[in-house]
């Protein structure tokens, strides 16, 4: 059997729509963050596999920014919901609201 970008596309739909699900359906931010890092991952897949198989490196190329710049954002994004945590001894979406000054 042969592995084509077909394949690597619908694995990157399925880990997309999973993530999106997540983002959906769930109150905790911390699964919210994880879901919102699988959407990122999953574009990647795409990019990645749009590259290979056009025998192109830009994809790849943009995806090591992409990964860059997640990784800022996973530093921050944690740095917000252990201060979340720390203030309210919960990591729920309800409790951003009471951050307000």
């Amino acid at each position: 059997m042969h592995v084509g970008l077909q394949h690597y596309l619908v694995v990157s739909f399925m880990l997309f729509s999973l993530g999106l699900l997540g983002v959906i359906m769930r109150r905790n931010l911390l699964v919210i963050y994880m879901s919102l890092e699988l959407m990122l991952n999953a574009a990647n897949l795409a990019l990645v596999s749009f590259s290979r198989f056009n025998n192109k490196l830009d994809g790849q190329v943009l995806v090591f920014f992409i990964i860059t710049v997640a990784a800022a954002e996973v530093a921050v994004g944690l740095a917000l919901i252990v201060a979340l945590y720390r203030k309210r001894q919960s990591a729920h979406v309800e409790d951003l609201t009471s951050m307000k000054l």
